[in-house]
């Protein structure tokens, strides 16, 4: 998605970026309190899925993109994530599934390495 749009007098790039963080179409809503229910609920942090990636060049230009199909590599080993917004009337097992679905790819070309 392109947004376009001016930001208030006396605010900068960064502060935009700052104020969007975490993006909502990763925590739910209210964004507060569903943060506070995820650090509840999930036992480990997230690492850099559902974190951002972003650049900002010497122009003011920007762009981001929420991590949430990618792979990390660190001390020899490679994750992914997979997941999945939760609602009152998920199928619970449903859902599950989906997060395999969603990572499927990157685990099959894992595989072929």
């Amino acid at each position: 998605t392109t947004m376009l749009g001016e930001l208030a007098s006396g605010n900068d790039a960064l502060d935009l970026i700052a104020g969007s963080f975490p993006g909502g179409s990763i925590t739910g809503a209210p964004k507060i309190r569903a943060m506070q229910i995820i650090d509840e609920l999930e036992p480990t942090r997230r690492s850099l899925y559902c974190g951002s990636l972003v650049y900002l060049d010497v122009r003011g230009e920007m762009d981001s993109s929420i991590a949430i199909r990618s792979l990390l590599i660190k001390d020899g080993q490679i994750s992914c994530w997979g997941g999945g917004g939760i609602v009152a009337d998920s199928d619970c097992e449903a859902e599950y599934q989906e997060t395999f679905t969603k990572v499927r790819v990157l685990l099959e070309t894992l595989e072929t390495l």
